[in-house]
């Protein structure tokens, strides 16, 4: 089975990579520091410092590793040789939105991909419902995307 590929932007590929070598080279010290100084306390049966360093051992780990996958599956997108034709991963999108309460706005999304998503900062997954239905429209064009409260329209006006 072919590994997963990561769809990211140069500023995502940079930060992942930030974010690994500072798990590497600094978290992992300071754990293992953790560590060493909770067995010096001795009974392990009994120490809750032990087991909370051993805790977050394990998740620095995890985390390095599923970074690891990332970083090697990573395909930069090259947003300077993309067109403004239509919406794609590294897209700026203007859009109107109708919400299904009849609420109108106009809202700006940056398309990212999943590891890169922070919709409070406007950055949405191009697998989330909007960032899929957003994906090859072109400006004026309205998408409808299904939320729990009902349907929405997407209606695109700028794409940078």
């Amino acid at each position: 089975m072919a590994e997963r590929q990561y769809f990211v932007t140069e500023e995502g590929y940079a930060s992942l990579e930030k974010e690994l070598e500072y798990l590497k080279t600094v978290r992992r010290k300071e754990v293992a520091e953790k560590i060493k100084v909770a067995l010096s306390f001795g009974d392990l049966s009994e120490n809750s410092e032990y087991d909370e360093a051993k805790n977050d051992q394990a998740i620095v780990e995890a985390r390095i590793a599923d970074l690891e996958v990332m970083v090697k599956n990573a395909v930069v997108i090259d947003e300077s040789a993309l067109s403004n034709e239509t919406v794609h991963i590294g897209s700026t999108v203007e859009v109107d939105v109708v919400l299904p309460s009849g609420k109108k706005s106009q809202r700006e999304f940056k398309i990212v991909g999943s590891n890169e998503a922070d919709p409070r900062n406007g950055k949405i997954s191009d697998e989330s419902a909007v960032g899929k239905a957003l994906l090859d429209a072109r400006a004026g064009q309205t998408v409808h995307v299904e939320t729990p409260a009902g349907v929405s329209e997407y209606t695109v006006l700028v794409i940078r």
